[in-house]
């Protein structure tokens, strides 16, 4: 892969060999985003989880105590008085069986969660092949399908997110931007690490924790010492 001017001068930071502790990763990673944008800073977690065997999925949430720096925009599936709960809660978008066409047919796709009520489930189902490849489709295991509308609201724009193995069996997910101070990055850091560990599918036997690997959007993978996980 070819690599532009900018990741080549960043990468000679970064000793390829070495297992950088969580704050020296965070404080290297912070070093490397030079884009013209406020990078995110992505955490890449490899396992030793074989996902093609379900009790060694793992799907989940955790709230980032400090946020991601992202603003999230959520939809609400719901009737009722929960509509009601979404629209106070600060709901981007909410509402029942309308929303179905306006997605199958126009392509609406204007959010980045989706919360549902568990009546609501047989509703979202219909959308499913357009919702899972793209990672919207709403999970108990994710809080996403509950009827504590308020609460998944709130989580989610607090900072909560979704971690999963995909096909490689590696978890991807942000823990803030650049623009964070690295005190802020490391607690995030930690809080996820730390869900992941207690997510640990007691099928799995051997090695949970295979490498854990930091970047920015555009910069350079970061070994992470796993020893003290």
């Amino acid at each position: 892969m070819k690599r532009g001017k900018k990741y080549k001068e960043t990468a000679k930071l970064v000793d390829r060999f070495n297992l950088y502790q969580p704050a020296e990763a965070i404080a290297l990673a912070k070093k490397t985003a030079v884009a013209s944008f406020d990078e995110t800073i992505e955490v890449h977690i490899r396992t030793g989880c074989d996902g093609r065997h379900a009790d060694q999925q793992i799907r989940g949430a955790v709230v980032l105590p400090n946020g991601t720096g992202k603003t999230v925009r959520v939809l609400v599936f719901a009737k009722g008085d929960k509509l009601a709960e979404a629209e106070a809660a600060g709901a981007d978008h909410f509402g029942g069986e309308e929303l179905v066409p306006r997605i199958q047919n126009e392509g609406w796709f204007d959010f980045d969660v989706i919360v549902a009520t568990p009546d609501m489930m047989g509703v979202v189902g219909r959308l499913g092949r357009l919702l899972g490849p793209r990672g919207l489709m709403p999970n108990p295991k994710a809080g996403t399908v509950t009827m504590d509308v308020k609460k998944a609201i709130e989580d989610i724009k607090a900072g909560k997110i979704e971690y999963r193995l995909d096909k490689s069996n590696i978890i991807h997910v942000p823990i803030g931007k650049a623009s964070f101070d690295e005190d802020k990055l490391e607690e995030n850091f930690n809080a996820l690490v730390d869900a992941i560990i207690k997510a640990r599918p007691p099928a799995l036997k051997g090695q949970f924790l295979r490498s854990i690997t930091l970047a920015a959007t555009m910069g350079p993978g970061i070994k992470v010492n796993t020893a003290r996980f």
